[in-house]
């Protein structure tokens, strides 16, 4: 995905920042992670701030001089942002690209026509997962929820049994499916295959999320029963349009990327020879920023001038799908400097003596990693982030499928029980008109769900490719 590799960014410090023993790197870690947990939770401070606080304590216990321990936070800050700042803003103005021309309510209504009775909740995952690719999870919520609504309400039908699958199908691809960031940032720690990890990531996502959206439903809907609530109701962006894309041309584009970048991990696998020019071409197009940017361009026309947007028009959406992003990038950005520190203290080898001491799976020791930061943080990508720093070493000697299914486990344990210290538990209680105690029945257990299975197929498939 990037030339900038973590091997490439060790070798930038010859030699650890410090010359701690492993127990006080060990506290150092915890003790790191413990200031930002500290600094989110109670202080409310932004994640941006709390990580580069956070990254420089790390230094200071772990005994490394504060210039080096800035040179490292620095260095990693700018070789993630370099890698995926440009993905997440590619991803942003599709996303955006999408949700302004009115294609996401054609997609949307579209498979609604087709559904009834018992094959809703399915189209709403169906839905979800679709319009999940491009956009960001809480885009997707705030677009999806007026259509939850809608059928809940016309239908007559539970408002989990509906909501539910959807919350799931965002949530598989936000966790588990790049172009999202804690996907792409783990792919770029651990110098994973972007083709491979989103081929497997989709043999990952379909059962978790048929078990936690869909199946779950009919539990959650039994657990809470609660009417629509009548003041989220929201007009829908294509509401005020005169025509929006057509379905088929819709849905090209937003898997344009995807078909591409499998593409690439198809052709790697099959030739599997760098010289060869059929190989190399799909290198350039199946690189992530060339799918993107082509899924990008191709969208202005698709789905910008066939919703009639003038040239300004596309030009301001494309404006306007930046500024949002500018935390996003600005907290994976500080989570790749708390990675690099943790790489230049030397924790890597520390998490390697451990696993070998412990005799844990390295699969299962960084959805275990994951699942601890989530559950203290409440942010899956801070908890992609900061697993994957810690476990990158661990990658060293896997196989891509291996290197790509320790994507897919931090992935998975980033998603672990949702409560509240996270923004999406809100997020979900006010838009359902749900209690805290609701909340938990429902989302945060649909949450659990999709972790652990999906950690547990990710486990299974280790043990079979």
């Amino acid at each position: 995905m990037t030339s900038l590799s973590v091997e490439t960014l060790a070798a930038d410090a010859v030699e650890p920042i410090t010359s701690a023993g492993n127990a006080q790197l060990g506290i150092a870690v915890l003790a790191g992670i413990a200031v930002i947990v500290l600094l989110i939770t109670k202080f409310k401070l932004h994640a941006f701030l709390a990580l580069t606080i956070g990254s420089l304590a790390l230094g200071a216990f772990a005994g490394a001089p504060l210039d080096k321990a800035i040179a490292s936070f620095t260095t990693g800050l700018g070789s993630t942002v370099a890698g995926v700042g440009v993905l997440i803003a590619l991803g942003a103005i599709l996303g955006k690209l999408l949700a302004d021309s009115g294609g996401a309510d054609q997609i949307v209504d579209t498979i609604l026509a087709k559904a009834s009775g018992r094959t809703m909740p399915w189209a709403m995952v169906l839905i979800a997962s679709v319009i999940g690719l491009p956009l960001f999870f809480e885009v997707g919520i705030v677009l999806l929820i007026p259509v939850v609504l809608m059928v809940a309400k016309r239908g007559n039908y539970s408002l989990m049994r509906i909501g539910i699958p959807a919350l799931a199908g965002l949530s598989v691809m936000h966790g588990l499916i790049p172009p999202h960031p804690g996907p792409l940032v783990a792919i770029d720690a651990i110098k994973a295959n972007l083709g491979v990890t989103l081929a497997l990531g989709i043999v990952v996502a379909i059962p978790t999320v048929i078990i936690a959206g869909p199946l779950f439903s009919k539990y959650a809907a039994r657990w809470v029963d609660v009417p629509v609530p009548e003041r989220m109701t929201q007009q829908r962006p294509s509401e005020d349009l005169d025509k929006r894309p057509g379905f088929g041309i819709t849905l090209a584009t937003v898997l344009l990327p995807v078909v591409l970048m499998l593409a690439k991990a198809l052709v790697d696998i099959v030739i599997d020879d760098p010289e060869n020019s059929v190989q190399r071409v799909f290198d350039v197009i199946g690189s992530s920023m060339f799918a993107l940017l082509a899924a990008v361009i191709v969208g202005i026309f698709t789905l910008g001038r066939a919703a009639g947007f003038t040239k300004e028009r596309i030009s301001s959406t494309v404006e306007t799908s930046l500024a949002p992003i500018a935390g996003i990038l600005l907290i994976v950005g500080a989570g790749g400097g708390f990675k690099q520190t943790l790489i230049d203290s030397g924790v890597g080898q520390m998490i390697l003596d451990f696993s070998k001491d412990w005799s844990i799976p390295a699969l299962l020791l960084a959805w275990l990693i994951a699942v601890a930061i989530r559950l203290a943080t409440g942010s899956a990508t801070v908890a992609t982030i900061s697993a994957a720093g810690l476990v990158a070493p661990l990658a060293a000697d896997m196989s891509a499928t291996h290197a790509a299914l320790l994507v897919l486990a931090i992935g998975a344990g980033s998603l672990f029980f949702s409560h509240v210290n996270d923004a999406g538990f809100w997020l979900v209680k006010e838009y359902f008109g749900l209690n805290v105690g609701q909340t938990i029945k429902t989302w945060s257990v649909m949450e659990t769900i999709i972790s652990v299975v999906a950690g547990a197929i990710v486990l299974l498939l280790s043990l079979v490719i």
